[in-house]
């Protein structure tokens, strides 16, 4: 299983042969129409096409144009791919671990985000959470941003769509976890640090988060000091499952926060099950919500959600000080957004 957590998809450099694989005979015929037209020698085998090649990688690079062109997306992932050289020999168990033709493509296109996950090549920016009862810095979410050859920042967005398409999720949120334990030391952040995860990567904590814990461990991190802050739960349909994720989480000491709430969440009720210490309402709600009625409705039932279950509220997204002031007539407890500062590489200790 551990295989699952720590593989990273690559494409070799060495002499192979390329097995391309097709359990439908029109489209392996289209697969051998298409190695024609290249000029290129190959072998058919009923639904195996084979050619050999002096580096795989290379292959793909200089037919990456013509290979997007010639099939479509349903196509790409129905093809699959077997690379067969000395280390690893073509059979009947092994042909059974082929990948589809669009991961070799997604690999090369992607070649930014592989050199960012390869070089660990990334770094946290922090953005301030404020506490409303005193208007001070009760902690900074960390925010991950790639950083490319010439010093240029790949923002989240784009890191996590790469990651997701090229089933690196793992590696890469493991690896962002990482780097803001590592960098909240160096800044010496002395205050909660809110810390993104994605539960549907896990599959065991106790393997799985072992290096997250083993780095707050050997930073001297005081627990209470980091917040967990799940995304992305409108994917997690395994509600058990998540719930032993955030158990082994507390059992370390830490707290847990949920994001998108009020947006990503299906019922109230999960909130309840999960018993989170923060529940992070979603931007969404909070854009304008000075001029709409049914956000304040919806805020006003999560904040009496909040109350009655001894959790704290935190507004995201804040912009306006309209939207500021809408929010502490209802009840607030902790605020982030533009309105009081921008993601930033240094802290900022005082607003």
């Amino acid at each position: 299983m551990k295989c699952k957590c720590t593989q990273t998809f690559k494409i070799c450099q060495q002499k192979s042969n390329l097995h391309f694989i097709s359990l439908v005979p029109e489209l392996t015929r289209k697969f051998s129409q298409f190695l024609q037209k290249l000029s290129l020698d190959f072998k058919l085998e009923e639904n195996i096409v084979s050619l050999e090649v002096n580096n795989p990688k290379q292959f793909f690079e200089e037919n990456f144009d013509a290979l997007k062109a010639y099939f479509n997306s349903l196509e790409l992932k129905e093809i699959k791919v077997y690379v067969e050289n000395e280390q690893h020999k073509l059979s009947f168990s092994t042909i059974l671990s082929a990948k589809p033709l669009e991961k070799f493509l997604n690999f090369i296109e992607d070649k930014t985000f592989f050199d960012i996950l390869e070089n660990k090549s990334i770094t946290s920016h922090f953005q301030p959470i404020i506490d409303m009862s005193n208007n001070s810095i009760f902690g900074y979410e960390a925010l991950v941003r790639g950083v490319m050859p010439n010093g240029d920042l790949v923002y989240p967005d784009v890191l996590f769509e790469k990651s997701a398409r090229n089933d690196m999720d793992f590696n890469f949120d493991r690896l962002c976890r990482e780097n803001a334990l590592k960098t909240t030391a160096v800044k010496k952040v002395d205050a909660k640090v809110f810390i993104n995860f994605i539960p549907t990567t896990i599959y065991d904590p106790k393997f799985c988060l072992a290096s997250t814990v083993k780095w707050a461990n050997q930073l001297e991190f005081d627990p209470k000091n980091i917040v967990f802050e799940v995304v992305e739960t409108q994917k997690v349909k395994d509600t058990e499952h998540l719930k032993t994720i955030l158990n082994y989480y507390r059992e370390q000491g830490f707290l847990i926060a949920l994001d998108d709430v009020g947006e990503g969440y299906s019922s109230l009720n999960m909130i309840i099950d999960l018993k989170p210490d923060i529940i992070k309402v979603d931007r969404n709600i909070i854009n304008n919500i000075d001029k709409d009625e049914m956000k304040r409705s919806v805020y006003k039932a999560l904040r009496n959600l909040a109350m009655e279950n001894d959790i704290k509220i935190l507004a995201e997204g804040v912009e306006t000080p309209y939207e500021l002031a809408t929010l502490k007539s209802i009840g607030l407890d902790y605020a982030q957004g533009y309105y009081f500062a921008k993601p930033a590489a240094e802290i900022i200790r005082q607003i």
